[in-house]
């Protein structure tokens, strides 16, 4: 079977389980590090007619990340495009055995199994309420409906927008910081946030820096996140 990926988290998804599927991923697939895959463009303004060269027997893409008009694009020119949808944890574990199993063919890895366990064992710590930014010049945060704020409020973390009409509403850094909230989590990606880069913004608030893809991701990513995750949070809570 020939699969290209749209979807970084997929991209690393399918790698793990049966790396030589993968004929295309996007620029942004950047796990496995060792990726053999022709690149076929972003995730925004992927290269129709170099992935339909690549004669795949599946396209993955995700409704949030790709283009409506690039996945018509895809059917028009004959191929069986997968759009996964992710709001929660549950439904990314669904999506994946979707993909894996009923879309290419395969048996249900064990990291998947694996990921399952180590969440169903997270016990949430003392609650708290962040902001959360994804994107900077304009600031962005996590609004309603997000697999991030999801994961989040697994581990005890209370995403303060979370009930706005937006999923990723535009919110100045001040009128975020005056939100009254216990904490600042900030990921490396989409917007990659430092040190430097982000906690200034947020005076008087600690600042949780963590890592985008454990945060984001639905993938191999999701055994170690509860504990990568909770180091951040914890680290953030002792510098408060």
């Amino acid at each position: 079977m020939r699969v290209v990926s749209l979807v970084p988290s997929l991209t690393e998804a399918v790698a793990e389980t049966a790396p030589g599927l993968l004929v295309g991923a996007t620029d942004w697939c950047s796990h496995p590090a060792d990726l053999d895959a022709v690149r076929i463009g972003g995730t925004k303004n992927p290269d129709v007619p170099a992935i339909a060269a690549l004669r795949p027997d599946l396209v993955l893409a995700n409704e949030e990340e790709n283009r409506e008009p690039d996945l018509a694009a895809l059917r028009d020119a004959g191929l069986r495009v997968l759009v996964t949808e992710v709001r929660d944890l549950p439904q990314a574990f669904r999506e994946l055995h979707r993909v894996l199993v009923d879309g290419c063919g395969l048996d249900r890895p064990r990291w998947l199994d694996e990921a399952e366990t180590a969440w169903a064992a997270v016990r949430p710590g003392p609650p708290r309420s962040a902001v959360v930014p994804v994107w900077r010049r304009p600031w962005m945060v996590l609004g309603r409906d997000t697999f991030a704020g999801d994961l989040l409020a697994r581990l005890g973390v209370r995403n303060v927008y979370a009930d706005h009409a937006e999923r990723y509403p535009r919110v100045p850094a001040a009128e975020a910081a005056a939100h009254g909230c216990d904490l600042v989590v900030l990921p490396d990606e989409p917007y990659a946030f430092s040190a430097g880069d982000g906690p200034e913004a947020f005076p008087g608030l600690p600042a949780a820096l963590v890592s985008g893809r454990h945060l984001t991701w639905y993938g191999p990513s999701l055994r170690e996140a509860p504990e990568v995750l909770g180091a951040a949070l914890s680290g953030a809570a002792g510098r408060g």
